[in-house]
Parts: C-alpha cells; structure tokens; sequence
C-alpha cells in the first residue's frame, strides 16, 4: 500500500475548492508532519484552512517531523517536514508538494511527488471529479503554475471526453 505525505499546499488548495476528500478517495489515508498542520492552522491561513486543521478527519495521520541536520535552506518548514517524512517511510511513497523549490528537492532524493493539480488529474481519471470545475475554482485562488498546464489539463479531459463518447 502506498504512503502519502502531504505539504501544505495541495492540503491548502483542495480545501480552498471544496475537493480535500479526493485524497480519501484516491488514497485512503494521507500523513501530513505536524509543521504542516502548524502551518495550516496560522493566523493568516484561510478561515476555512484553519477550521479544517482544527478538526482533522480520522484519514489524516499527523506525525512528528523526524529529526535532521540538513537545512534545506530553500524550503520552507512545512516542505522541509513533509520531504524528511516522505523519506523516512518504507516503499512506496507518495509527496504531495508544489513548490517548485520542494519538488527539485523530492527528485533529487528520487521521492515520487505530485501536487495539486497531479491530484485533480488522479481524481478525474477515476471518475472522481469535474476537472474543468475544479481547475475553474482553483483560478480563483492565488494557485500559480504555467498556464499551459492548465491548458494542457483541459485538453486531455476534452480528448478524454471524446473517445469516451464515440466508444
């Protein structure tokens, strides 16, 4: 079975569009360092992020960060957390990351990641969300990222959508 290590980010963004319970869904259940839950729960967090971290659901498993000399100094607490938890569990991982920053890191370690956006595909695959929908409600966000992944996202569904209708 595979672990999944979520960042703030994704956590913070599938919140903010109404779609956190697609990480039940695709992956049963999601740890998430207690630096990210810290990070969730600030006061300058969206009010909807903070009254989720404060009521968890029983899917998320909150852990301790486990101890490390290395600074990682490009990384913020919650993406140095989230990277040294990945790690530390057994085969296979999963990180839930954005940051740009934070995912050269995870491929430098050789950790397979994902971010929000890589969650939003899983979902649709499964038949699990209306891509177009949620990548609309993610626009209205402060979410960056190349238009053109967007862009590309759309495109796949819309192919997706007409093979799935001529079958």
């Amino acid at each position: 079975m595979k672990v999944v290590v979520a960042d703030t980010s994704p956590l913070n963004y599938l919140l903010l569009i109404g779609e956190v319970d697609l990480l039940l869904h695709l992956y049963g259940r999601v740890l998430v360092p207690d630096m990210v839950v810290s990070e969730l729960r600030d006061s300058e967090a969206p009010p909807a992020v903070r009254a989720w971290a404060s009521r968890l659901p029983s899917w998320v498993d909150v852990r301790s960060t486990p101890a490390s000399i290395e600074q990682l100094e490009r990384l913020d607490e919650g993406e140095r957390a989230a990277i040294l938890l990945a790690e530390a569990q057994p085969p296979p991982v999963l990180l839930l990351i954005d940051d740009a920053d934070g995912r050269a890191e995870a491929e430098r370690r050789r950790l397979p990641f994902t971010g929000t956006l890589g969650v939003l595909r899983a979902a649709r695959l499964r038949h699990l969300v209306d891509l177009a929908v949620a990548l609309t409600r993610l626009k209205r966000t402060n979410f960056r990222c190349p238009a053109v992944l967007i862009e590309e996202l759309l495109a796949e569904d819309a192919g997706r959508m007409r093979v799935k209708g001529k079958g």
